[in-house]
């Protein structure tokens, strides 16, 4: 965090700036091999438990093989600083909890292009 001086425009004044830049979470996981009975029967609850949380999440969808219609692992966008946060939303995805994927990936994630432009 950097102190700054400001003097102009009627303010006067010594400002914190912090100068940390905001970066959420990328979270990924694949399927475990021949689960996909049993991904149909819980993918409910697993909708249900992304909606509870849908305040938390920018973005979230699945992935999907070349030659399906139905996701065999997923990405999310979690909004927060912090990995625990991440890791603890993972691990209580009904997916998980129901052995759907048994690993996932927790990396810290940052725009570059977003809507077809570069973010500055």
């Amino acid at each position: 965090m950097q102190l700054y001086d400001i003097v102009g425009a009627g303010c006067r004044g010594r400002f914190k700036v912090s100068e940390e830049v905001h970066m959420p979470y990328a979270i990924t996981f694949v399927d475990d091999p021949d689960v996909l009975e049993k991904k149909k029967q819980i993918r409910p609850v697993h909708i249900d438990y992304i909606m509870q949380n849908e305040h938390r999440i920018i973005a979230s969808g699945g992935f999907f093989p070349d030659d399906d219609d139905f996701p065999n692992g997923g990405l999310i966008l979690l909004d927060t600083d912090l990995r625990q946060e991440a890791i603890d939303y993972i691990e209580n995805d009904p997916f998980f909890l129901n052995g759907i994927f048994s690993t996932y990936t927790v990396r810290r994630w940052k725009k570059f292009i977003f809507d077809h432009k570069r973010v500055t």
